[in-house]
């Protein structure tokens, strides 16, 4: 697909953000060549220095974007103590990126346990068998908890672990940019008070 140089304006007659958000995913999966549900997600500790780390979109809805984690890695204590984060999506081949702030809250058990159940045993052999952001001695002591873990759970179902779950951020600003020649590109952001109420719309100098 190729794409005018002076791309048409996305954001006339757009008031809902979510719907944006979706017909810009959409094209992402067809042309964005690898992991278009790929975000950065920003988290601060308890003494408020941040962290960013890429991830992958689960989920999302008009509640929020759904991504799962250890609750005991950094990310996971992280967000937990501070219940607030920002996402950063970049398709560099559309040349487009889209910024969101909000609260977060943990999704339900059921919701956990339908993705972890979805996914590839070895994967939720491997949500037991790492300790995630904890110092490990060496590749071979990884392969070894692998190894038990895989003895363990070797018939019937992977349960979940308890400290494996999601983050769901319900966003509050929701930011679209999208690139213009001369550096002259199209920022359009909504902004809401809380996830209650209507959102507001305007465009920002690039």
């Amino acid at each position: 697909m190729s794409y005018d140089p002076i791309p048409q304006d996305d954001f006339v007659g757009r008031e809902d953000p979510f719907g944006l958000f979706a017909d810009w995913f959409e094209l992402a999966k067809t042309e964005e060549p690898n992991d278009p549900s790929a975000m950065s997600v920003a988290s601060v500790d308890q003494d408020g220095m941040p962290n960013v780390r890429m991830v992958l979109l689960k989920d999302f809805d008009e509640s929020g974007f759904v991504f799962y984690t250890n609750f005991e890695s950094q990310k996971g204590e992280e967000i937990l103590g501070q219940p607030k984060a920002a996402l950063c999506f970049h398709w560099k081949s559309l040349r487009r990126q889209i910024r969101i702030r909000g609260a977060v809250t943990v999704v339900s058990a059921e919701e956990a346990d339908a993705y972890f159940n979805s996914r590839a045993r070895d994967s939720r052999i491997g949500a037991w068998a790492s300790q995630q952001s904890r110092p490990l001695e060496s590749r071979f002591a990884l392969e070894k908890a692998v190894a038990k873990y895989a003895t363990k759970h070797a018939i019937g179902a992977v349960p979940r672990p308890d400290y494996w779950s999601g983050f769901r951020i319900a966003p509050l600003y929701m930011e679209f940019w999208h690139d213009r020649p001369f550096r002259l590109h199209d920022r359009v952001v909504f902004r809401r008070k809380t996830a209650e109420d209507a959102w507001s719309k305007d465009r920002l100098y690039p």
